[in-house]
C-alpha cells in the first residue's frame, strides 16, 4: 500500500466548496452526515489526491495553505483567470477557495 496524507479543510457548504475544487479537476467521492441536518463531511479526489472538506466546526481552522503539483498549471490560470507566477523554485498559481484555504498550484 502507498502511504498517503489526506488535509482536511474546513468548508462552510461543504456541497459549495467541491464544486469549486471541480474546477481543479477533483470529483466527489463520497460524503457523510450522522443525522439529517447534522454537517456534511466530504471527500473530492484527483488522481491520488484527496481533500476532505468538513462543516464541522472543531475538524479544521479556515485560512489552512495547500501546495498542489500538478501537470496542467497553464489550464487551472486559465480557469481561475489567475496569473502564473515565476517564483525562484518554479511556476505556481495562487488562488483562495470559497471559505479563505489558500492554494499554490505549481507545474511538476
Amino acid at each position: 500500500m502507498d502511504e498517503n496524507l489526506t488535509p482536511i479543510l474546513r468548508a462552510e457548504d461543504a456541497r459549495t466548496s467541491a464544486a469549486w475544487y471541480g474546477r481543479l479537476g477533483f470529483v466527489w467521492q463520497w460524503e457523510h452526515r450522522f443525522e439529517p441536518g447534522f454537517p456534511l463531511f466530504l471527500c473530492v479526489s484527483r488522481g491520488s489526491m484527496q481533500i476532505f472538506l468538513s462543516e464541522h466546526r472543531g475538524d479544521a481552522r479556515p485560512d489552512t495553505l495547500l501546495y498542489l503539483y500538478v501537470t496542467d498549471l497553464e489550464a487551472v490560470a486559465t480557469e481561475f483567470r489567475a496569473p502564473i507566477e515565476e517564483a525562484p523554485w518554479g511556476r505556481e498559481v495562487h488562488l483562495k477557495d470559497p471559505d479563505g484555504n489558500r492554494l499554490r498550484v505549481a507545474a511538476i
